[in-house]
């Protein structure tokens, strides 16, 4: 009998689940090296619905409140700005029916890692373009747009127009290719908390103003992504930790008071380097209290009560390599996806209609 060479794949599927204290509901996900398609899957793995789509993921997928699919696929015709671009744009968003029909879609060839789905149909997102900014010079920066269902921008927000080098510096692991790299937002009420990839900070904009209200900076986290509010309003996101002050690499799950910026909770392994997601990584607070947490890099989706106890684990099965030409720069087969999210039974009611 052959031994399967591929680490992770030795140890894959549903692996743990606490029937009685897990939160239940289900989970979806789009892995990156899929070739567009979309998984919803229960507690055991099983696939309750899937979605096969034109276009591989860009990034991530959700359920929006009427049970059709939010996708954000990798544009074909994506911008070329710089060679590691092509790892983490998107550009082609779609709203897909469970049938897998495309009611909606919206282009836009300089989009890069995250956007927000928002309650009134538009959709919040980070693309990248060229700038002078000084005293870096000239650099691809962000700016952040907001269009509606026409495709009008209806609210943008430009990053070196508020924030600047000399107090966001890049991290000594960064080169200033692309500066600060916002690779989350979230919006919530009138504020909007953008996460600084490559300066490691997270900040909450204004939008009725502009301006920066609010910043959480290195060490408080590290390389992180995904920043969202509870509904105990603190701020939660995936700190990555691909440098931290006198430590190993490996990641947390940190929940900070936005008004005292204390540490109200923090979740990391019993074994700090067995959970580590050195690029992307998800987090979401669930309805019962507990966590659902994607180590993005490996394809591993598991849920943590706040001891930080195992309540489920789910290593997505399927690897495959990246197409050209990001397999240049991320080599060998994997099962890895931008983010995770968990559903209750009751919103993805229009998706079991159509079964």
């Amino acid at each position: 009998m052959s031994i399967d060479q591929i680490t992770v794949n030795r140890r894959c599927g549903t692996i743990e689940v606490d029937e009685q204290r897990s939160a239940g509901g289900y989970t979806l996900y789009a892995g990156q090296t899929f070739d567009g398609r979309v998984d919803l899957i229960n507690l055991y793995g099983d696939i309750i619905h899937a979605w096969a789509l034109s276009r591989r993921p860009g990034r991530d997928a959700v359920i929006l409140p009427n049970g059709n699919l939010g996708y954000n696929g990798s544009h074909e015709k994506s911008a070329e700005l710089y060679p590691a671009w092509d790892i983490w744009h998107g550009g082609h968003f779609m709203e897909v029916d469970p049938q897998g029909d495309i009611l909606w879609e919206h282009e836009d060839i300089y989009h890069h890692h995250d956007a927000q789905w928002l309650e009134n149909g538009n959709l919040l997102y980070a693309v990248a373009e060229e700038a002078f900014v000084p005293p870096i010079g000239p650099v691809i920066s962000d700016r952040i747009k907001e269009v509606n269902r026409k495709g009008e921008v209806v609210w943008e927000w430009c990053v070196w127009e508020h924030i600047f080098p000399h107090i966001y510096k890049t991290h000594e692991c960064f080169n200033d290719d692309h500066w600060p790299m916002i690779n989350g937002v979230y919006q919530d009420g009138f504020l909007l908390y953008l996460s600084l990839r490559t300066t490691s900070g997270i900040i909450a904009v204004n939008k009725n103003t502009k301006e920066v209200v609010w910043e959480l900076k290195y060490p408080f986290v590290a390389q992180q992504h995904d920043p969202s509010i509870t509904e105990q309003g603190n701020l939660l996101c995936f700190d990555n930790g691909n440098i931290r002050p006198s430590s190993i690499h490996h990641s947390r799950i940190v929940e900070y008071d936005t008004i005292s910026k204390e540490l109200v909770w923090e979740y990391k392994d019993p074994m700090p380097a067995a959970f580590f997601s050195p690029y992307m990584g998800s987090v979401q607070k669930l309805w019962n209290g507990s966590y659902s947490i994607c180590e993005s890099a490996f394809g591993r989706i598991f849920e943590v009560n706040p001891k930080g106890e195992l309540m489920w684990e789910y290593v997505i099965p399927e690897f495959a390599e990246y197409p050209e030409p990001l397999n240049e720069f991320i080599t060998g087969e994997h099962n890895s996806c931008f983010k995770a999210h968990r559903y209750k039974d009751y919103d993805i009611i229009t998706i079991m209609r159509h079964k």
